[in-house]
């Protein structure tokens, strides 16, 4: 067996799954499969980059636990999420003869996850789905929580359900052929839980950058273990984003619309997403909601962790429309999630548009 370092659970009542951290989790899977009552045909949805390296491997890691796993590979990248991807991938669980109790496997990094629990969640009205989710953001992030979604012409994520994953296997080995960048782009999500959530951790991120960037097993461990049990209290508590896990879009306002502007070319969504928590702390402070210290500190791990503060190529007349496109805007009014300390979030519908404009332009070059 393998060498499992964390284990949290996701508490969801019947919804309820374990997400396992550690090295060479073969053993693991193999058991949770042998005992999880699934049929014999499955799916392994994977894309070109990863399934290069591990794509057969983990098919042949299902083919002992008894599953007759068909590989599909999707382009690598957020064009993967659409829906005429998932109509291709349709096709081929049909031609696998995949029946109700067949389990969907989610092979990557958070496309592929929010892709293949697309697929789950609406194929025969719901098939199980596991999560093998192979970059840091999606361990940190879209693994854990049960979004599943496609894109759209219009907008990121318009398409989409809330579908939990039967269990989540995170296999830190794997994470030794990501490009450094990939590694930063996970990082930016996981200042965001130390900002939103707990001042100790973010003190910790600050403490352990040069640990954290080389991969340090204890560290790496530790952190994606954090993110995974705050993301969990979370959304136990929300599952359905009514209120509380709304701070886990912190910094995503202003980030998805420099992801827009920038054709999703250019930053990919930790960097993004890095970008925009500098504008939300920034506008924070300037609504005297929070010390001025923080946006320095903030400004400095994240340049620390390889991460851009301020964005190219985009203007705010663009972003400030945009925000407005984005599916948590209700009724035409942006909720905005705000720090009133490290570790502590207050959420406001009311931020005038010369306070919005001011914090874009600063982290606007």
């Amino acid at each position: 067996m393998g060498e499992v370092q964390q284990k949290v659970r996701v508490e969801l009542g019947k919804d309820s799954y374990e997400i396992i951290i550690g090295r060479n989790l073969q053993g693991e899977l193999q058991e949770f499969v042998k005992g999880a009552g699934f049929s014999q045909k499955a799916l392994l949805l994977t894309d070109s980059k990863v399934g290069k390296i591990y794509g057969e491997k983990v098919c042949h890691w299902l083919k002992e636990a008894g599953l007759e796993a068909a590989l599909v590979t999707v382009p690598a990248g957020e064009s993967s999420k659409s829906l005429e991807v998932a109509e291709t991938v349709y096709t081929e669980c049909i031609k696998a003869g995949l029946d109700r109790k067949s389990p969907v496997f989610a092979l990557g990094g958070g496309v592929v996850g929010d892709l293949a629990g697309f697929i789950a969640a609406t194929y025969m009205r719901g098939v199980p789905f596991v999560q093998l989710p192979t970059s840091l953001l999606a361990q940190v992030d879209s693994s854990v929580g049960g979004k599943v979604a496609v894109n759209h012409a219009l907008g990121k994520n318009l398409i989409g359900a809330f579908y939990q994953p039967k269990a989540v296997f995170m296999d830190l080995e794997m994470m030794e052929t990501l490009p450094p960048r990939e590694i930063s782009t996970g990082l930016g999500e996981v200042v965001k839980y130390g900002l939103i959530y707990d001042a100790d951790f973010f003190s910790y991120l600050e403490n352990q950058v040069e640990e954290i960037l080389a991969l340090e097993h204890g560290s790496l461990s530790y952190i994606i273990a954090r993110c995974c049990e705050i993301k969990a209290a979370v959304v136990s508590e929300d599952e359905k984003e009514a209120g509380l896990r709304r701070i886990l879009n912190f910094g995503h306002t202003i980030g998805h619309a420099i992801e827009k502007e920038t054709g999703y070319a250019r930053y990919n969504h930790g960097e993004a997403v890095a970008i925009g928590m500098v504008g939300a702390v920034r506008l924070s402070i300037s609504l005297g909601l929070l010390p001025e210290e923080v946006l320095p500190r903030t400004e400095k791990l994240l340049q620390a962790l390889n991460l851009p503060i301020r964005a190219e190529g985009c203007t705010v007349d663009k972003m400030y429309e945009d925000i407005f496109h984005d599916k948590k805007t209700v009724g035409g009014k942006v909720t905005w999630v705000l720090l009133a300390a490290v570790g502590k979030t207050v959420c406001k519908s009311d931020v005038s548009e010369k306070d919005v404009r001011e914090a874009m332009a600063y982290c606007l070059i």
